[in-house]
């Protein structure tokens, strides 16, 4: 399997697809602090959803401070109806705090410190890594770990396990735009049922691991 011959064409193809919402946010702001937003808000819900919610919050909400003007409950209805829009208003009511006494009101650029933050997995602290400072960084969500193992690329179960097994294998250079050219690929082409294969543009270096169409032959 050619990883360069895949990664060259998924970035092209990257081009000619709607730009999945944390790149759209990272490309009309610069910032930081609306991109770490943006990625809590995406967890589990569409990428129109996200937009639509994030551009709805920044109009007021512009850096972490702001947070502060709103109850719990107004944040609640602000973020209505991104997936458990309750939880997330918890942890972004909790942030200017941590920001303020840990990072001095600064979105921080290392995981580890970025997992500190209210609601901030690895998935998310990975995504604001490669996206907002441009920091090498593996983000895997469910594209990203269902299609490097459908093209037998890794053979992992979990998404800390591909993480893990993609910062060993993946050649650096690519680990910044990976999760966006993936996203972007499992969302329009490579989906989770019925995958486009007959049109895929990476198929012949794809196995098809788990795939059952008439073109997995």
């Amino acid at each position: 399997m050619d990883i360069n011959k895949i990664y060259t064409i998924l970035e092209k193809q990257f081009k000619s697809y709607p730009a999945p919402v944390v790149d759209l946010i990272e490309a009309q702001t610069k910032d930081p602090f609306k991109i770490l937003v943006t990625t809590m808000l995406s967890a589990r819900t569409k990428d129109q959803t996200t937009s639509e919610v994030a551009h709805r919050l920044f109009d007021t909400v512009n850096k972490p401070e702001d947070l502060n003007n709103y109850t719990l409950e107004e944040l609640e209805k602000m973020i209505y109806p991104v997936g458990f829009f309750r939880n997330k208003a918890r942890y972004l009511k909790k942030l200017p705090k941590v920001l303020k006494q840990e990072f001095y009101n600064k979105v921080p650029e290392e995981i580890d410190d970025l997992i500190k933050l209210p609601g901030v997995g690895r998935k998310t602290a990975n995504l604001v890594r490669a996206i907002a400072f441009k920091k090498p960084a593996i983000c895997v969500d469910v594209h990203v770990h269902r299609i490097s193992n459908r093209l037998g690329y890794i053979h992992t179960n979990t998404p800390f396990e591909t993480e893990m097994v993609l910062r060993k294998k993946l050649p650096k250079e690519y680990w910044i735009n990976i999760n966006s050219y993936l996203v972007a690929f499992g969302q329009n082409h490579c989906t989770p049922l019925n995958p486009k294969c007959s049109t895929c543009t990476i198929y012949n270096e794809c196995h098809r691991i788990g795939v059952k169409t008439k073109y997995n032959l």
